[in-house]
């Protein structure tokens, strides 16, 4: 609720914070395209997804509950690992998964560098634009590396291990979104996302200037 808040109390703030937002799960899903396609997999392009044309990849409900809640998504990038060449198959299918997160720690890092070497006012609109910016980036990480299809982080585990392992996670994925909401409903997934969450802030923080 806290955009919310921010929506009140300081509303060029809330555009400037909604937009940064907003291209932040564009470019999870447009990593995702653009790693399969320079792997091999031009589906994303056919499909004109690799694009920063918010049109292409923005979804009404995922926007609207990122924007109010502070956790959304966007429309998910199709990808077609058979066009990778079998031999770089699992390589394909841990990178091009792997590449959301990614983006994600990146922008996140970017905005804690920013909020580190100019050390705006607190309470100031820079202030509370970059700190929420990379707390939800670190949120959103830290989310898609839970193991549990279809999240990001259930395909990065399915390509270390054996197949009969994966036909298991790939019979769960279309249940998938019904067992993570009830996990969180639960609280049962809260000190999983607190770990990843201190193992991402730790990881860029090794980055940042002292």
């Amino acid at each position: 609720m806290g955009l919310i808040r921010l929506l009140i109390s300081d509303p060029a703030a809330f555009v400037m914070l909604a937009v940064l937002l907003l291209y932040s799960v564009i470019f999870h899903e447009l990593a995702h395209g653009w790693v399969a396609y320079r792997m091999g997999d031009e589906t994303a392009k056919w499909l004109g997804r690799l694009t920063l044309n918010p049109i292409k990849h923005l979804d009404p409900i995922g926007s609207l509950m990122l924007l109010v809640i502070g956790f959304g998504w966007a429309r998910p990038v199709p990808v077609n690992l058979e066009n990778i060449p079998a031999p770089q198959r699992r390589k394909g299918l841990i990178l091009v998964s792997a590449a959301g997160v990614t983006a994600n720690m990146l922008i996140a890092f970017f905005a804690l560098l920013l909020w580190r070497l100019f050390s705006p006012e607190p309470g100031g609109m820079i202030y509370s634009v970059l700190y929420t910016l990379a707390y939800i980036n670190i949120l959103l990480a830290a989310f898609n590396l839970i193991p549990i299809p279809p999240l990001d982080g259930s395909k990065i585990l399915m390509g270390f291990t054996p197949e009969s392992f994966n036909r298991v996670l790939y019979q769960i994925e279309p249940f998938g979104f019904f067992i993570v909401l009830g996990l969180l409903l639960l609280g049962a997934l809260n000190p999983v996302i607190a770990a990843l969450q201190y193992g991402i802030i730790t990881l860029i923080s090794l980055f940042l200037p002292g």
